[in-house]
C-alpha cells in the first residue's frame, strides 16, 4: 500500500504559535505539511524531517546536475552566445529529420 501523501495547511503565525504541539504531532505523523503566513506571506514551512531530508537530496542532485553542464559550457568558451545558439538549432532540426525520416520509413518484413 503506498504511503498517503500529507496535506498542505496554510496558518497564521499566531495559530501556530497557539498550535505549535498539535501541529508538531500532525507533521510528525506525516498527516500535514503547514505554511506559516504573517500579513497573509508565506515565511515559513514546518515538514517532517523526512521531507527535510528529501529535500535536500533533490538539492544535492539539482547541484550536481548544473555543475555537470557548467562543466560542458567551458567547451563553448570564447563563441559568441548567437553562433552557439545557430548550432544548435540546425543539430536539433537535422535529429528531427532524422526521427522523421526513421518513423515514414517501413518496418521490414521478418
Amino acid at each position: 500500500m503506498r504511503e498517503r501523501k500529507p496535506m498542505t495547511q496554510t496558518i497564521k503565525a499566531s495559530e501556530v504559535r497557539q498550535q505549535f504541539s498539535q501541529l508538531l504531532n500532525q507533521v510528525f505523523r506525516r498527516e500535514t505539511r503547514v505554511i506559516v503566513e504573517k500579513s497573509g506571506i508565506p515565511v515559513a514551512a514546518i515538514i517532517s524531517a523526512d521531507d527535510l531530508e528529501r529535500l535536500n537530496q533533490l538539492e544535492q542532485q539539482r547541484t550536481e546536475r548544473f555543475k555537470a553542464l557548467d562543466e560542458s559550457w567551458k567547451a563553448f568558451e570564447g563563441i559568441p552566445t548567437e553562433e552557439i545558439e545557430r548550432e544548435v538549432a540546425k543539430a536539433v532540426a537535422a535529429a528531427r529529420k532524422k526521427r522523421r525520416a526513421e518513423m515514414e520509413r517501413p518496418a521490414k518484413a521478418s
